[in-house]
């Protein structure tokens, strides 16, 4: 008799002890769920549910295999964008429990929206499908996709006849281009590798391999020491421009209230990296050192009247002419120079 009460009982604490682990880990769910498309910033406190707190003896967050016990957005841990993490909750009760989740982080200060105004307009090829642009002096260099048609090609700002040619083969899906020195840098979309040229006769030198961190390559620029390439997600990837192959270190992007994906092409000019996003028509204005989004160019009124015909004739195309910004477009027929206000 004595026996069946015992297990009688301990059949009920495993029961009460079940369902108040159930309680815990729908609280936290419920918690995470709410929170992932508010976001955090840097420096928030995760303040859980007190199903949760107060039913722990302790929690910690895993990533991988990192681990911390301060419920706290630290850049040490989290970086901008989606961060997949596991709650370790130890129980008063002495169970430990585990949750995947998924902890959205934003940047703490809003984008500065920043004035231009467009100063003067350039004639531009309309059978150019930008992809990589940038201006050396007063020489274009540009970079155009889609198969059957990829080149490589410079010109004089102004013309509209390239003055240097390089088709690419029938399968090559051309990407961003990046000037080092005196070599041309070039990605290619799903082909994996890239290309070194000559910069004065764009004769290729060599190819490369992309690095194994990213399966695309989009855009392409180079800040005085490392090649800055992105593949369409929010991550900046450096590479080292000795070896194009190898990933120095990876930075992500996050805006205040967005996490910019699909960064395009990118142009590095007085420590900032300009970004534009794939079929939005903006440019951000990025710190390369924190991934921090600080600015924002809006030039909808100027893409606008090229999507309205065709949504792939989106904005592509950055460079700098001194202080002003020219900007351009897949299949646009100018070039537009814009002065910062």
């Amino acid at each position: 008799m004595k026996k069946s009460f015992i297990t009688g009982f301990a059949a009920v604490l495993l029961l009460v002890s079940c369902k108040n682990d159930k309680k815990i880990l729908d609280s936290l769910a419920d918690y995470n769920n709410s929170m992932e498309e508010k976001g955090y910033h840097f420096g928030d406190k995760l303040n859980l549910p007190e199903e949760v707190t107060d039913n722990a003896e302790s929690i910690s967050i895993s990533f991988g295999d990192k681990e911390t016990s301060d419920l706290t957005i630290d850049p040490k841990f989290f970086d901008f964008g989606d961060n997949e993490v596991t709650f370790n909750i130890k129980t008063k009760g002495g169970e430990t429990l585990s949750q995947d989740a998924t902890i959205n982080v934003f940047s703490k200060i809003p984008e500065q929206d920043i004035a231009y105004k467009i100063v003067a307009e350039y004639p531009h090829d309309p059978e150019y499908f930008v992809e990589g642009f940038l201006l050396d002096g007063n020489t274009v260099y540009e970079s155009d996709g889609l198969k059957n048609a990829s080149q490589l090609i410079r010109y004089s700002l102004g013309a509209t006849t390239p003055t240097t040619t390089e088709k690419q083969p029938a399968n090559i899906f051309s990407e961003g281009i990046a000037i080092a020195g005196d070599k041309v840098y070039q990605l290619t979309y799903q082909n994996k590798i890239g290309f070194i040229y000559d910069k004065n006769t764009l004769k290729k030198i060599s190819e490369f391999p992309l690095p194994d961190e990213f399966g695309e390559g989009w855009g392409l620029t180079y800040d005085g020491k490392n090649l800055i390439a992105d593949s369409g997600s929010n991550d900046l990837y450096y590479l080292d421009v000795n070896n194009p192959s190898k990933v120095v270190k990876t930075v992500p992007v996050g805006g205040n209230k967005t996490i910019y994906n699909q960064i395009n092409e990118l142009e590095y000019h007085n420590g900032f990296i300009y970004a534009n996003v794939w079929h939005q028509p903006y440019i951000l204005k990025i710190n390369p050192s924190t991934g921090e989004v600080v600015g924002k160019f809006d030039f909808t009124k100027i893409t606008e009247q090229y999507t309205k015909d065709d949504s792939e004739h989106v904005l592509n195309g950055i460079a700098f002419k001194g202080e002003n910004m020219l900007v351009t477009g897949k299949n646009w027929p100018k070039i537009y120079e814009v002065a910062v206000q």
